[in-house]
């Protein structure tokens, strides 16, 4: 059904007698039909702008092309009547049919409070800035070498600094630290391997079944393994070395030094031998006991190693026992009597020796001769060790101890 005619005001009298055709727009555009016809009387004024259409308020009420303008002839009597009631009696367009349009979607920035908005502008501006100025580098700066103090760093003995070096080590266990500390580091690792190099000479005079060996194959490394171990700190707080036939490694008993501050000792034998090792020495120590009597009861290892000991076997045998007693079994060895007169010896599985030492005593010029005294005391100990696990193909008997052995049996004093 087309819409109800508007009653239009009554026109101007023109000139001429032709009348001009009123066109009625919803859309509040005026028509431009007779734009081109221009008026005599209002030859005079400047043409009139098409008026901007008012889309905005009548955006979703739009009609079709066909019913948007109608044209109708008015007669001058018409447009008199009811030209006061013209502007109220004007009434809304019909409803468009079909769906409402949709609404806007309302965006996640919309949804943004201006000081949340503001908050992320500032951001925005504070990253750009970032990229803009270079890239923050802290600078630190190394520590500086340690001062010798006048002591120059020599072969045969250790520098006051390498002390001093794994007592800061040990406050410090951490790779940063070390790291700042390389050059120190270095000095002091340099100046160990040097005294050993040179107490190796020493020790394969004293003992000729040491051989020449490779440093490497001598010292212990700094670097913990930390994969299986409860103790995060990754390096050890000490210098070590160890000499035997194989080196630090293999099945021999060796010769040991420690430094570390306030625990530096020397040492030796056998720690944590296998299997096969460990059956041979209670095998000995079972069938020829006095062998490892003889050793203990020498009177330089007894007062070097034992000195609490009184000068009696029952005395350093304990005391030994004692001083192995870590990792050792609470009870007898399958296929031993718990009755055996040597079972305290039988339940070891460490067979080693030590003493400790002073710091000053590394670090004194005698340093070496110290560590030799120690040393010499303590070879026969590791040959008895060595030709019970490992022994020579050519070696003797101890045929002319079996007599004292068969006489000691009937005197009772061993057991059968």
């Amino acid at each position: 059904m087309p819409p109800k005619k508007r009653a239009q005001a009554k026109p101007t009298p023109q000139s001429g007698g032709r009348r001009r055709s009123q066109r009625v727009s919803f859309t509040g555009k005026k028509s431009t039909y007779f734009e081109d016809d221009v008026d005599e009387s209002d030859a005079s004024l400047p043409p009139r702008k098409a008026a901007k259409p008012n889309t905005k308020k009548r955006a979703n009420n739009d009609l079709d092309e066909e019913h948007q303008f109608v044209d109708e002839e008015v007669s001058e009597d018409d447009q008199g009547e009811g030209s006061d009631d013209a502007e109220d009696s004007v009434e809304p367009p019909p409803r468009k049919r079909g769906r409402p349009a949709k609404a806007a979607k309302v965006t996640k920035a919309a949804k943004e409070t201006p000081k949340k908005r503001a908050k992320v502008e500032s951001e925005d501006e504070d990253e750009d800035d970032w990229d803009d100025d270079a890239p923050r580098v802290t600078f630190t700066k190394l520590p500086e070498l340690r001062d010798t103090g006048g002591i120059d760093y020599e072969d045969d003995r250790l520098h006051p600094n390498t002390m001093l070096f794994l007592k800061e080590l040990k406050a410090n266990n951490k790779r940063l630290w070390l790291k700042l500390r390389d050059p120190e580091y270095r000095r002091s690792l340099k100046d160990w391997e040097t005294f050993v190099e040179t107490l190796t000479e020493k020790i394969t005079e004293a003992d000729e079944t040491i051989p020449e060996l490779p440093l490497k194959d001598v010292i212990f490394r700094i670097y913990r393994d930390i994969r299986f171990s409860k103790d995060p700190t990754p390096y050890k707080p000490h210098y070590s070395a160890a000499w035997s036939r194989t080196g630090r490694k293999g099945p021999y008993a060796c010769y040991y030094v420690h430094c570390e501050p306030g625990s530096c000792f020397v040492g030796g034998g056998l720690w944590h031998p296998d299997k096969d090792a460990l059956a041979k020495l209670r095998a000995s120590i079972d069938e020829r006991p006095h062998r490892i009597r003889r050793v203990l009861m020498n009177p330089q290892f007894r007062n070097t190693f034992l000195p609490k000991a009184k000068n009696t076997e029952t005395s350093v045998l304990a005391t030994f026992a004692e001083s192995n007693k870590e990792n050792a079994l609470k009870t007898k060895p399958q296929g031993f009597n718990p009755d055996h007169r040597d079972i305290e010896l039988l339940k070891l599985r460490n067979y080693t020796v030590g003493v400790k030492i002073k710091d000053s005593d590394l670090t004194s010029d005698d340093a070496q001769d110290k560590i030799m005294v120690i040393i010499n005391h303590m070879v026969e100990y590791v040959t008895f060790l060595n030709s019970v696990v490992m022994p020579d193909p050519n070696e003797e008997s101890d045929s002319d101890d079996q007599d004292e052995d068969e006489a000691e049996t009937q005197d009772g004093t061993t057991e059968e």
